[in-house]
C-alpha cells in the first residue's frame, strides 16, 4: 500500500524546542541516526534564527574539531565573532567539547547555541559532564504516531489504512517516505548494515564487535519479555558484564529502550528483572530479516506491545511530560505490560491487540490499592492513547 501522506514534512517537536531555546544554555536535540536531526536543526535555523546571523558548523570537519576540541578563548571568539547562533551538527564527533562548550557560555552569555548528536551524550567524551545545570536535550525520535496524525494523514481512517505498514517498516523518515516497499527494506537493511552501530564503533573500542548484531536479534526475538543477562551471556559466549555493557550501549545509541520492573520491594515482585523494547520496529524486522505481512505473522501481539509503548514514549517526549514508564510482573508471572507513574498517580495498562477484557493481578490490587483501574489499550481505543 502507497502512503497517502500531506507535505511539507512538520516535526511536532518543534513547540517542545521553542520553549527551551533560550541564550545562556545550549539545546542538544539526540536521537538515533537518520531520524531527521540535521533537517530539523535547518527547519529550527529558518524559522525561529531567520533573521539571526547563525554559524552553522559538523563535527566531522577537522577545522571545526580543532577549534572546538580545545578550550582557547582567544580562538573561540575568532571562531563566533559576530555571530548569535552556534549550531552544531554531529557535535559527538568533537572530542572533549563539552568543556569548550562551557567556556562558550561562560564568555558569550547572549549566543544561542544548538547541537545535534547521533549517541547519548554519557558515551561521547564526556559531552554533558561539564555543562550540567547548563544545557537542555530533548530526543528526536523516527516520526511519532503523534506527529502523523496530525501533519502527515488527511483523517484518521487513512492513518489506520496504514498502520500494518507502520507496524512492519516502522517510521525512520526515509522509509515512511519510501514509495514502495523494496525501497522500504533496502533502505532498513542499509540502516542495520552501516549506520546503527556506527557511533558505539566509533566512540568504543568494543571487544567483540560481531556480538553486537547477534545480541540484538536475540532481543528481536524477545520484545514484551523479561530478559535474564545470564541466558544472553550463555548465548553468546561471554560473561554477564560485558552483555550488560552492549546493552548500555545499544540504549544509549537510541536503538533499543529499557523498562524497569515496578517494585516497592514487595516479597512477591521480581525487583532486577527489564525489558527491552526496539526504537523503531522496521530495525526490529530487518535484523531478522522478517518483513512478513503483519496478518499473518505469530508474534504480532509483541509487535503491538513494542508499538504502543514506543508511541507512548515518544508522545511524553514531545510534550514535555514527564512520566516514569515501568512494567510489573512477580515471581508467579502476574503482570502488567505498562505502568506510568507520575505525580504520585499509578496507572496501569493492558497493551492488547484484541478488544479483550482484563483487569489488575490480585497481588498488584493488594500491593498498590490506590492504583488506578487497568486500562486495555487495542485496535479500538489506542490512538488517542499515543497520539
Amino acid at each position: 500500500m502507497t502512503m497517502k501522506i500531506k507535505t511539507p514534512i512538520k516535526r511536532a517537536y518543534y513547540e517542545t524546542i521553542k520553549k527551551l531555546i533560550t541564550p545562556g544554555k545550549a539545546l542538544f536535540i539526540v536521537g538515533p541516526r537518520r531520524a531527521g536531526k540535521t533537517t530539523f536543526l535547518t527547519q529550527i535555523i529558518n524559522t525561529q534564527f531567520r533573521n539571526k546571523k547563525v554559524k552553522t558548523v559538523t563535527g566531522d570537519n577537522i577545522t571545526t574539531q580543532q577549534v572546538l576540541s580545545t578550550p582557547d578563548l582567544a580562538a573561540l571568539k575568532e571562531f563566533i565573532s559576530n555571530y548569535e547562533v552556534l549550531a552544531i551538527d554531529e557535535v559527538q564527533l568533537i572530542p572533549n567539547v563539552g568543556a569548550t562548550l562551557k567556556l562558550i557560555l561562560d564568555h558569550f552569555p547572549n549566543l544561542y547555541i544548538l547541537a545535534t548528536g547521533s549517541a547519548s551524550l554519557e558515551i561521547t567524551h564526556k559531552v554533558g559532564e561539564p555543562l550540567v545545570g547548563r544545557k537542555f536535550t530533548i530526543t528526536l525520535y523516527p516520526f511519532a504516531m503523534y506527529e502523523l496524525r496530525r501533519y502527515f494523514f488527511n483523517n484518521d481512517y487513512e492513518l489506520k489504512e496504514n498502520l500494518p505498514s507502520i507496524l512492519i517498516y516502522g517510521t525512520y523518515p526515509e522509509v515512511l517516505l519510501a514509495s514502495n516497499t523494496t525501497i522500504k527494506r533496502a533502505l532498513l537493511q542499509e540502516l542495520v548494515g552501516s549506520y546503527i552501530f556506527r557511533d558505539i564503533l566509533q566512540l568504543e573500542k568494543l571487544k567483540y564487535p560481531f556480538l553486537l548484531e547477534r545480541l540484538l536479534k536475540l532481543l528481536a526475538y524477545q520484545i514484551g519479555s523479561t530478559v535474564s543477562y545470564n541466558e544472553l551471556a550463555n548465548e553468546l559466549g561471554i560473561d554477564v558484564k560485558t552483555v550488560q555493557k552492549y546493552l548500555w550501549l545499544l540504549q544509549k545509541s537510541y536503538i533499543i529502550v529499557q523498562v524497569p520492573n515496578y517494585t516497592r520491594n514487595k516479597r512477591n515482585e521480581l525487583k532486577k528483572s527489564k525489558k527491552y523494547y526496539f526504537v523503531d520496529l522496521g530495525i526490529r524486522n530487518a535484523v531478522l530479516n522478517d518483513f512478513s505481512e503483519f496478518n499473518l505473522r505469530p508474534d504480532k501481539g509483541a509487535l503491538w506491545e513494542n508499538f504502543i509503548f514506543m508511541e507512548r514514549l515518544k508522545k511524553h517526549s514531545i510534550l514535555l511530560d514527564y512520566t516514569n514508564m515501568y512494567f510489573w510482573r512477580t515471581k508467579t508471572k502476574q503482570e502488567i505490560d505498562l505502568i506510568e507513574e507520575k505525580d504520585g498517580r499509578i496507572l496501569p495498562y493492558g497493551l492488547k491487540l484484541t478488544n479483550s477484557k482484563a483487569k489488575s493481578p490480585k497481588a498488584f490490587k493488594t500491593y498498590y490499592p490506590d492504583a488506578q483501574r487497568l486500562t486495555v489499550i487495542n485496535e479500538n481505543n489506542f490512538l488517542d492513547f499515543i497520539a
